[in-house]
């Protein structure tokens, strides 16, 4: 099963994806409530297979966040998908410069379009782990 961080400061936001992904039978998520969390989550944690992110938050918003996480090398290779309210195309724009974002949500989330996304990653990953064990 993938490992999902969610790195988002509305409480609500987060009761609603983590109860809808659940439901789709992912287990194993985790909740950052700021850019911040989600660091220390990234250097005292393994690695998740994927990252929700969120944009405007406090102490450290999602572009601070991708900057850090891109300065201090963690977790290199997870795919992010930025999740936000902000229908700014430069919002859009700025969530390509960077190579891990592999999508751009607008709230509120099509949790179908993000399961078809998260199955194809536990697809690559069952794929990965029969590779490694032959």
């Amino acid at each position: 099963m993938i490992k999902i961080l969610i790195i988002e400061d509305d409480e609500i936001t987060n009761f609603i994806s983590t109860s809808t992904l659940e439901k789709f039978g992912y287990k194993n998520i985790a909740v950052a409530l700021n850019g911040q969390e989600g660091l220390e989550f990234l250097q005292e944690n393994n690695c998740p297979d994927i990252i929700l992110l969120d944009v405007n938050m406090p102490i450290l918003d999602g572009w601070d966040f991708l900057e850090a996480k891109e300065r201090e090398n963690l977790c290199s290779n997870v795919p992010i998908i930025v999740t936000t309210s902000s229908g700014r195309p430069e919002d859009r724009l700025m969530a390509a410069t960077f190579d891990n974002v592999m999508a751009y949500m607008e709230k509120p989330i099509d949790f179908n379009s993000l399961n078809s996304i998260l199955l194809d990653i536990q697809a690559k990953k069952n794929k990965s782990m029969k590779k490694a064990s032959i």
